[in-house]
């Protein structure tokens, strides 16, 4: 039998404790780390839920009453034909329109809806317009003139005038 000293193994012993009780805590840590993520995650999705429910609810005493009030219909441009054909012709990458104009945002020229709330929707109007987008202009939206547009047609040129038109608010 061999003794060994007392002291090496009682080291070896307290190493083994430590050593022992650090990959507990080190366990406990992740598990800790686990638990905190699924914790986080759970209120930011409650805080999403909440955060996105109820806007047609009105709240006021204690009770939650839903709106009740029945919209107007919205008019709906895209079963007019005026409009489908505009909106067509203005898409055609050879008429350009688009590369200065919006409908609702300035860019080099005015915006369409900005055009159709400077004009009424007549007659006169739209051959006075059908003119200027077949021949160009000057002066009426800034010190940038628009350049001619002879690939449209007098009656293409109206249709795209037409659809302007319809936008006004």
């Amino acid at each position: 039998m061999i003794l060994l000293p007392a002291v090496p193994m009682k080291k070896a012993i307290v190493n083994y404790w430590v050593w022992t009780r650090l990959d507990i805590i080190c366990i406990f840590h992740k598990q800790k780390n686990k638990l905190m993520k699924k914790i986080i995650l759970m209120m930011a999705v409650a805080v999403s839920i909440i955060s996105c429910g109820g806007k047609d609810e009105k709240k006021g005493g204690g009770e939650t009453k839903v709106n009740s009030e029945k919209k107007e219909p919205v008019n709906d441009l895209s079963e007019n034909p005026d409009y489908q054909k505009g909106l067509a012709l203005i898409s055609k990458s050879e008429n350009l329109c688009l590369t200065c104009h919006k409908i609702d945002e300035k860019l080099t020229g005015p915006s369409y809806r900005d055009v159709a709330n400077k004009y009424e929707n007549t007659e006169a109007n739209i051959k006075m317009l059908a003119e200027k987008v077949k021949k160009g202009g000057t002066g009426n939206w800034g010190e940038i003139a628009m350049p001619a547009n002879n690939t449209v047609t007098q009656e293409e040129a109206e249709a795209i005038v037409k659809y302007i038109l319809l936008l006004k608010k």
